[in-house]
């Protein structure tokens, strides 16, 4: 497909030197966290070589999640914690009536190094643990003036319209020329891990959804292809089809490090992991 090409030839220029890069770590909320008391899973994570975890911050007041926050960081310093979505921080400046920017910058004074771009509704962002378009454009706006780093995600074969997914390509790219704070773009099926159970949506979709996004938004470095979600086969096209990051190998997940670094190298690539926010951690 000449389309593949035309974004693999983006991913050459951004990415000359042939490496796909991963990231491990774990994922856990923080009301679990408080249930128990435990951290365990982060602990068990690091001991693997996982440099980060994936914190979901819905369902708890701010203080709460402050705290978590700080029990985290007292534990492990070194692991970048990233918080799951702007519909959390959306959720928890609504509920504790604060401002975004307040919000955010209280749980990033508490250790929260940065959020993931999931959480944003494509078609109308009333659906539950969403947001609409502008709104999470102004959450990553706030984030970003912070300072942070985000990345954006964007799931696709819902209910949203073509024109709305070239609307939302559009809007990431203007806010990447503005603050130049988003580190990856992840399109994300609407069947695969985040996304919402509905109908499967085809591998050609998938990748012809993957290179145009490579393509159009050529001022975000990194595009990460959702390797568990698509099968072995779909996950190497998609690393020639503009992607240059297979996702992350997380604790109590499908597969390990070891089969995806062999998936990488059988598609022509050498593996390197990352940290959260696509910096190059060792390659071998």
């Amino acid at each position: 497909m000449g389309i593949g090409m035309e974004a693999d030839a983006v991913r050459r220029r951004l990415h000359p030197e042939g490496v796909v890069s991963y990231v491990i770590g774990c994922s856990v909320d923080c009301a679990a966290v408080m249930a128990d008391g435990g951290y365990e899973a982060i602990g068990e994570s690091v001991e693997l070589g996982g440099t980060g975890v994936r914190l979901g911050l819905g369902g708890v007041d701010c203080d709460a999640i402050e705290a978590v926050l700080r029990g985290i960081r007292q534990r492990f310093p070194a692991v970048w914690i990233e918080g799951r979505s702007a519909a959390d921080l959306v959720s928890i400046a609504r509920s504790g009536g604060l401002g975004l920017r307040e919000t955010i910058t209280r749980l990033r004074d508490a250790g929260l190094d940065s959020f993931s771009g999931e959480g944003v509704d494509l078609a109308d962002g009333v659906h539950a643990g969403r947001c609409g378009v502008q709104q999470w454009i102004e959450v990553h706006r706030a984030a970003h003036g912070l300072g942070m780093r985000t990345t954006a995600a964007m799931t696709f074969g819902a209910s949203e319209t073509l024109e709305q997914r070239v609307d939302f390509l559009e809007a990431v790219r203007r806010l990447q020329e503005e603050t130049g704070g988003f580190a990856a773009f992840v399109p994300m099926a609407a069947d695969a891990p985040g996304g919402r159970e509905l109908d499967g949506v085809t591998a050609v979709e998938r990748l012809k959804t993957l290179a145009i996004s490579r393509m159009f938004l050529d001022s975000v470095e990194n595009v990460q292809a959702i390797g568990a979600a698509q099968g072995i086969k779909v996950l190497q096209m998609a690393l020639r089809f503009g992607a240059n990051d297979a996702g992350s190998v997380m604790k109590h997940g499908d597969g390990s490090e070891e089969d995806l670094r062999r998936i990488i190298r059988d598609a022509g690539f050498v593996p390197v992991q990352r940290d959260m926010v696509y910096r190059t951690m060792f390659l071998n």
